[in-house]
């Protein structure tokens, strides 16, 4: 028989309230033995639960769910209880001490609610990064493929190449004795328009782009003022800054958000040719590493040295003394504030056009290597003559659309998506 699980679903505590859920097959007489009663179905109610002794652990709200239409698709319960640690634990104790009852893992009343089909895959995928979403850009594109827009359009693909898949089944099946050498035409160009309009999903920002934050390298030589800016930058004292050159030994990264759009700033180690010791050396080897995985550097050093596209900065502009550029992109002075205002604007900017827009869903790696899979086996159905091959290049590419729903995944693969989740989630 399913297991019925339990968990603490809401804040840690302490917390004016806890939510503690119970879903299986047993819920309806967990509540029972706690709460002497079964409240109407959908109906809050206020109740007294007792342990196994019939000591009162607490007065609280009880929520009876009948299944399947529920978030796990099984019975359900909800006890809202006040929320002190010692609350919460005597009623797992109690929940613990009924029969056929556990405390759920990590992500299992969402792995549930996969299970019996409440949600597919990239449903699920979406909820894992709402959990984790810090910014408002990452919440809206997070709660878009929660929501399912990924998924619906999956699933109009999948009709598409099913309805495509049933008419070259019937070319083969009901044509002359002689060989089938040509497909139709409206068909193959159906398939071709499909094709494009995943293109054009491939072509969209990435969703670990939008979960890592937009990636800044600020570098330069020794001195440029680079650790001063990256201070600047994150709003915090993260990097010690001080004129002794080779102070930063190490790449240095933060994450944060600039009016609802995620960062993430590294200051790296001074550029030069002469390290002094072993240790200045591995910094700006890793700085070099940071350079070619940045989304944008910013460059505080001689014009024309920095990385192809980065921006060209002028730092410390308020000194007599501070090397010019003839086009710099801003003109920056920690000490005085000039210019950055609207380097912070236009890196805001930037990052918006180089994320998803808000409220787009944007594929992940999995999700972004299955729909590769299918523009392959899409174009390789067009390209080849053969009817017999198209048929199972349309085979090749459903079968990566339910892969991409979940609908054919291993356990590990599940194992590893859901573990990202809290208990209680």
């Amino acid at each position: 028989m399913t297991a019925t699980i339990f968990a603490h679903s809401s804040g840690s505590p302490p917390a004016a309230i806890a939510v503690i859920r119970i879903s299986g097959p047993q819920a309806r007489e967990a509540l029972r033995a706690l709460a002497g009663r079964v409240p109407p179905p959908r109906h809050a109610s206020l109740v007294s639960l007792h342990d196994a002794g019939g000591q009162v652990i607490d007065r609280s709200m009880a929520l009876w769910l009948p299944g399947p239409g529920t978030a796990t698709g099984e019975d359900v319960a909800e006890l809202h209880c006040h929320g002190g640690r010692a609350v919460i634990a005597a009623v797992e104790a109690a929940l613990a001490a009924l029969p056929g009852l556990r405390k759920a893992e990590p992500g299992e009343f969402t792995r549930c609610a996969f299970t019996n089909g409440r949600i597919d895959l990239a449903e699920a995928e979406g909820l894992a990064d709402l959990l984790t979403a810090e910014t408002e850009l990452q919440r809206r594109s997070a709660m878009a493929m929660a929501e399912g827009a990924l998924s619906r359009r999956v699933e109009v693909w999948r009709e598409t190449l099913l309805s495509a898949s049933a008419r070259l089944e019937a070319v083969l099946d009901f044509s002359d004795e002689g060989d089938v050498t040509e497909l139709p035409a409206d068909l193959m160009t159906g398939i071709e328009a499909l094709g494009h309009e995943i293109e054009l999903w491939l072509d969209r920002p990435r969703a670990e782009a939008l979960r890592e934050g937009f990636r800044v390298v600020i570098a330069g030589p020794p001195n440029a003022g680079k650790s001063t800016l990256f201070n600047i930058m994150v709003e915090s004292e993260a990097a010690i800054a001080t004129p002794i050159p080779g102070t930063t030994r190490d790449v240095l990264t933060r994450p944060v958000s600039l009016d609802g759009v995620p960062f993430l700033f590294a200051d790296t180690a001074g550029l030069h040719d002469n390290a002094g010791d072993e240790v200045e050396a591995i910094g700006i080897e890793r700085a070099l590493d940071a350079l070619d995985r940045a989304d944008l550097v910013l460059w505080l050093g001689p014009e024309g040295a920095g990385p192809h596209g980065c921006w060209e900065i002028t730092s410390q502009c308020d000194k007599a003394d501070a090397p010019r550029k003839r086009h710099p992109r801003h003109r920056i002075s920690a000490v005085s504030g000039e210019g950055l205002f609207d380097l912070r604007a236009d890196l805001v900017n930037t990052a918006r056009e180089s994320l998803p827009q808000p409220g787009e869903a944007a594929l992940n790696e999995r999700q972004h290597a299955l729909l590769e899979r299918v523009l392959r086996a899409i174009g390789e159905a067009s390209e080849d003559l053969d009817p017999l091959i198209a048929a199972e290049c349309l085979r090749q590419a459903r079968v990566a659309f339910d892969a991409l729903l979940g609908r054919c995944e291993t356990e590990d693969m599940l194992d590893a998506l859901f573990g990202r989740f809290c208990i209680g989630k």
